[in-house]
């Protein structure tokens, strides 16, 4: 993880692809964004299920909305979930890369990032619940996945983060964190989905103090 590396090149714009980093209204959201029942194609739709899935372990009451939003229940997403994690475990099963294309379809856009001395290639994808975000994925040479995550959109405006009031849940990322609160230090999280960061930071009334937080999925969602 390199939280203060910068984000992927911005995609051409398409319709319905503004708003906040929050859930944004989805309506016919399984015909749009593919069907994640029992024999349904696992497309967009069912990959957000999945990211939902792991953010309600902290946040379960703005997963709820979120699915309200989808248009979808609990069941849904555990289904969705529990296909997501045979799709994993499959005997042959794809590379982290071609899978992220079989359900998301071609990115959105592509670029070369560089961290040091390495070089990677980062693909983003659009992601109708929340369209000021990408999802982006970056892998080194020979197709290894070295990360997978949420990110701001290229152009899109984030939050400002001055104290530690402004750190509400599914309102940043990693590297915004990271940056607006540097030198941060990067923690091991509690699963390969999830990161920490820990950070001196002032609250409203100035105070400074030791804080670290934790992510899912590249996003915001607790103090720790």
């Amino acid at each position: 993880m390199n939280p203060a590396r910068d984000s992927a090149p911005e995609p051409a714009p398409s319709s319905g692809a503004s708003g906040s980093s929050g859930a944004s209204s989805s309506s016919g959201a399984t015909g749009s964004y593919g069907a994640s029942g029992p024999g349904g194609a696992f497309g967009p739709l069912g990959f957000q299920l999945v990211l939902l899935r792991r953010m309600a372990d902290h946040q379960p009451g703005l997963v709820e909305d979120a699915l309200r939003e989808l248009g979808v229940g609990k069941a849904e997403m555990r289904e969705a979930n529990r296909r997501w994690q045979a799709m994993l475990r499959a005997p042959g099963r794809r590379g982290a890369g071609p899978r992220y294309r079989s359900v998301l379809g071609p990115p959105d856009a592509t670029g070369e990032r560089r961290i040091g001395d390495l070089a990677f290639e980062a693909s983003i994808w659009r992601l109708p619940l929340w369209p000021d975000l990408r999802f982006e994925v970056l892998a080194a040479p020979g197709g290894a996945v070295w990360n997978e995550w949420l990110v701001r959109a290229p152009g899109a405006p984030g939050p400002e983060l001055r104290t530690v009031e402004d750190l509400r849940p599914w309102s940043c990322t990693v590297d915004e964190v990271a940056r607006a609160f540097a030198p941060a230090r990067p923690l091991e999280g509690t699963a390969p989905t999830r990161w920490r960061l820990a950070f001196t930071a002032p609250d409203a009334a100035g105070k400074r103090g030791e804080h670290v937080v934790e992510f899912t999925w590249g996003l915001l969602q607790r103090f720790v």
